[in-house]
């Protein structure tokens, strides 16, 4: 009997890294008013202190002054509609990006 809950243990220790990463997603953002050069990092750092998020690329600013922010996320622990709640509390309204029509 021992061995069996043994077994049964290292198991789902082995599984345990799978299920770990069950939570992950990952949503574009575009940003908008982020043309300045501060304005990228800005966006990025207070991407990145959203509880939740494990990383973030944002690229350059557009024509509009738009940036495209990448944000791999636990979707167990936060959302896409709090990381837009994080960039418009620091000026920078956000929306999830829209696929482009081919």
């Amino acid at each position: 009997m021992k061995t069996q809950i043994g077994i049964f243990a290292a198991f789902g220790m082995l599984l345990a890294p799978f299920a770990a990463q069950a939570g992950q997603a990952t949503v574009v953002l575009d940003v908008h008013h982020a043309g300045c050069v501060l304005c990228g990092p800005i966006v990025k750092s207070t991407l990145a202190h959203v509880n939740g998020v494990t990383s973030v690329s944002v690229s350059q600013a557009d024509g509009n002054a738009d940036v495209m922010a990448t944000v791999t996320y636990d979707n167990a622990q936060t959302s896409p509609a709090a990381m837009i709640k994080a960039t418009t509390g620091q000026g920078y309204p956000a929306e999830i990006s829209k696929p482009a029509k081919s």
